[in-house]
Protein backbone atom coordinates (compact mmCIF):
# COMPACT_ATOMS: atom_id res chain seq x y z
CA UNK A 1 0.00 0.00 0.00
CA UNK A 2 1.30 3.46 -0.86
CA UNK A 3 2.32 5.66 2.08
CA UNK A 4 0.22 8.83 2.30
CA UNK A 5 2.05 12.15 2.04
CA UNK A 6 1.58 13.24 5.66
CA UNK A 7 3.37 10.09 6.85
CA UNK A 8 6.45 11.06 4.83
CA UNK A 9 7.00 14.25 6.88
CA UNK A 10 9.67 13.72 9.56
CA UNK A 11 7.62 14.34 12.68
CA UNK A 12 10.77 14.20 14.80
CA UNK A 13 11.89 17.49 13.22
CA UNK A 14 8.47 19.14 12.89
CA UNK A 15 7.91 22.32 14.89
CA UNK A 16 4.74 24.27 15.63
CA UNK A 17 3.77 26.30 12.56
CA UNK A 18 1.47 26.58 9.54
CA UNK A 19 2.25 24.15 6.72
CA UNK A 20 0.79 23.35 3.33
CA UNK A 21 -0.01 19.65 3.55
CA UNK A 22 -1.60 18.90 0.18
CA UNK A 23 -3.62 20.23 -2.73
CA UNK A 24 -6.41 18.16 -4.25
CA UNK A 25 -7.96 18.91 -7.62
CA UNK A 26 -11.28 17.95 -9.13
CA UNK A 27 -11.82 19.65 -12.46
CA UNK A 28 -11.25 23.37 -11.89
CA UNK A 29 -11.71 23.09 -8.13
CA UNK A 30 -8.69 23.01 -5.82
CA UNK A 31 -8.89 22.23 -2.11
CA UNK A 32 -5.76 22.99 -0.09
CA UNK A 33 -5.11 21.31 3.25
CA UNK A 34 -3.07 23.24 5.80
CA UNK A 35 -1.56 21.76 8.95
CA UNK A 36 -1.89 24.11 11.89
CA UNK A 37 0.68 22.34 14.05
CA UNK A 38 0.30 23.61 17.62
CA UNK A 39 2.82 21.35 19.37
CA UNK A 40 6.05 19.61 18.37
CA UNK A 41 5.05 15.99 17.71
CA UNK A 42 6.61 13.35 19.94
CA UNK A 43 8.50 16.00 21.95
CA UNK A 44 5.82 18.09 23.60
CA UNK A 45 2.61 17.03 25.29
CA UNK A 46 -0.38 16.88 22.96
CA UNK A 47 -3.25 19.33 23.31
CA UNK A 48 -5.53 18.17 26.09
CA UNK A 49 -8.96 17.06 24.90
CA UNK A 50 -11.12 19.81 26.49
CA UNK A 51 -8.89 22.57 25.05
CA UNK A 52 -8.79 20.83 21.66
CA UNK A 53 -12.58 20.65 21.64
CA UNK A 54 -12.92 24.34 22.56
CA UNK A 55 -10.48 25.41 19.83
CA UNK A 56 -12.45 23.29 17.35
CA UNK A 57 -15.78 24.93 18.30
CA UNK A 58 -14.41 28.48 18.32
CA UNK A 59 -12.27 28.04 15.22
CA UNK A 60 -15.11 26.57 13.18
CA UNK A 61 -17.49 29.30 14.40
CA UNK A 62 -15.02 32.04 13.46
CA UNK A 63 -14.22 30.60 10.04
CA UNK A 64 -17.81 29.84 9.05
CA UNK A 65 -18.99 33.33 10.03
CA UNK A 66 -16.11 35.39 8.66
CA UNK A 67 -15.34 37.09 5.39
CA UNK A 68 -13.67 33.90 4.06
CA UNK A 69 -16.60 31.59 4.94
CA UNK A 70 -17.27 30.63 1.32
CA UNK A 71 -13.71 29.29 1.03
CA UNK A 72 -13.87 27.09 4.14
CA UNK A 73 -14.28 23.37 3.52
CA UNK A 74 -13.31 22.06 6.97
CA UNK A 75 -11.60 22.93 10.25
CA UNK A 76 -10.95 20.21 12.81
CA UNK A 77 -8.42 18.48 15.04
CA UNK A 78 -5.69 16.08 14.02
CA UNK A 79 -6.11 12.61 15.47
CA UNK A 80 -2.68 12.88 17.10
CA UNK A 81 -3.88 16.02 18.94
CA UNK A 82 -0.85 18.10 17.94
CA UNK A 83 -2.91 20.57 15.92
CA UNK A 84 -5.68 21.13 13.39
CA UNK A 85 -6.44 20.77 9.70
CA UNK A 86 -7.81 23.70 7.77
CA UNK A 87 -9.15 22.93 4.29
CA UNK A 88 -9.86 25.85 1.97
CA UNK A 89 -10.90 26.21 -1.64
CA UNK A 90 -7.99 27.79 -3.55
CA UNK A 91 -4.25 27.44 -3.95
CA UNK A 92 -2.70 29.96 -1.55
CA UNK A 93 0.60 29.33 0.18
CA UNK A 94 0.74 29.30 4.00
CA UNK A 95 2.17 32.84 4.05
CA UNK A 96 -0.99 34.03 2.29
CA UNK A 97 -3.30 32.14 4.66
CA UNK A 98 -1.43 33.26 7.77
CA UNK A 99 -3.50 36.47 8.26
CA UNK A 100 -6.69 34.36 8.37
CA UNK A 101 -5.16 31.92 10.86
CA UNK A 102 -3.81 34.80 12.95
CA UNK A 103 -7.27 36.38 13.03
CA UNK A 104 -8.72 33.01 14.12
CA UNK A 105 -6.19 32.91 16.98
CA UNK A 106 -6.97 36.47 18.05
CA UNK A 107 -10.70 35.66 18.01
CA UNK A 108 -10.11 32.76 20.39
CA UNK A 109 -7.81 34.80 22.65
CA UNK A 110 -10.42 37.59 22.89
CA UNK A 111 -13.40 35.26 23.28
CA UNK A 112 -15.45 35.35 26.49
CA UNK A 113 -18.74 33.70 27.30
CA UNK A 114 -20.54 30.52 26.34
CA UNK A 115 -18.73 28.32 23.84
CA UNK A 116 -20.79 28.15 20.61
CA UNK A 117 -22.33 24.75 20.04
CA UNK A 118 -21.60 23.56 23.58
CA UNK A 119 -25.10 22.52 24.58
CA UNK A 120 -26.31 18.92 24.81
CA UNK A 121 -28.61 19.28 21.81
CA UNK A 122 -25.76 20.74 19.70
CA UNK A 123 -22.75 18.55 20.50
CA UNK A 124 -22.09 14.91 21.30
CA UNK A 125 -19.68 15.81 24.13
CA UNK A 126 -20.84 19.32 25.00
CA UNK A 127 -19.43 19.50 28.53
CA UNK A 128 -15.82 18.77 27.61
CA UNK A 129 -14.62 22.33 27.06
CA UNK A 130 -11.82 24.44 28.56
CA UNK A 131 -11.54 28.01 27.31
CA UNK A 132 -8.59 28.93 29.54
CA UNK A 133 -6.47 26.03 28.31
CA UNK A 134 -7.57 26.68 24.72
CA UNK A 135 -6.23 30.21 25.07
CA UNK A 136 -2.96 28.85 26.47
CA UNK A 137 -2.39 26.64 23.42
CA UNK A 138 -3.49 29.34 20.98
CA UNK A 139 -1.15 31.90 22.58
CA UNK A 140 1.76 29.49 22.15
CA UNK A 141 0.75 28.78 18.56
CA UNK A 142 0.53 32.48 17.73
CA UNK A 143 4.18 32.81 18.82
CA UNK A 144 5.12 30.13 16.26
CA UNK A 145 3.24 32.03 13.55
CA UNK A 146 5.12 35.20 14.47
CA UNK A 147 8.34 33.25 13.86
CA UNK A 148 7.01 32.54 10.34
CA UNK A 149 7.22 28.73 10.38
CA UNK A 150 5.72 27.77 7.02
CA UNK A 151 7.93 25.09 5.48
CA UNK A 152 8.18 21.49 6.59
CA UNK A 153 11.69 20.76 7.93
CA UNK A 154 13.76 19.07 5.27
CA UNK A 155 11.36 20.09 2.49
Amino acid sequence: MEKIASFTVDHLRLLPGLYLSRQDRSGDTVVTTYDLRFTAPNREPVIDQPALHTIEHLGATFLRNGAEKDRVVYFGPMGCRTGFYLLLFGEEQPEEVCPLVTALCRFILDFEGEIPGARPEECGNYSEQNLNMAKYYVRRYLEALEERRFTYPGA
